[in-house]
């Protein structure tokens, strides 16, 4: 779900820390692993999307827990040097099966 924001105002994605036109909310801890309550975090729609396509909820639960810890997961380093120098809004990714 997009989050909205006052107008004028571009939010950042607490992952790439790139000013988006809009973000969505990524539980930490995802639902299915007991995070249905627990702190979120405002992600752009591409960093978002990655997230969920290369790591499971198991290891988002585990391992990576905090943004802080995200933005340090090996499998996410070639991906965020990328959009990090990109100006990409969405991307159209296929979630694997889990």
């Amino acid at each position: 779900m997009p989050v909205e924001l006052a107008s004028g105002t571009e939010p950042t994605c607490e992952l790439c820390q790139r000013e988006v036109r809009s973000v969505t909310r990524h539980h930490l801890v995802p639902r299915e692993e007991g995070g249905r309550y627990g702190p979120t975090v405002a992600l752009c729609q591409p960093c978002h999307s990655t997230i969920h396509l290369l790591l499971s909820n198991r290891e988002l639960a585990r391992q990576y827990a905090t943004i802080e810890a995200l933005q340090q997961a090996p499998e996410l380093q070639k991906y965020l040097h990328w959009v990090r120098r990109s100006r990409v809004e969405h991307i159209s990714n296929r979630r694997r099966r889990q």
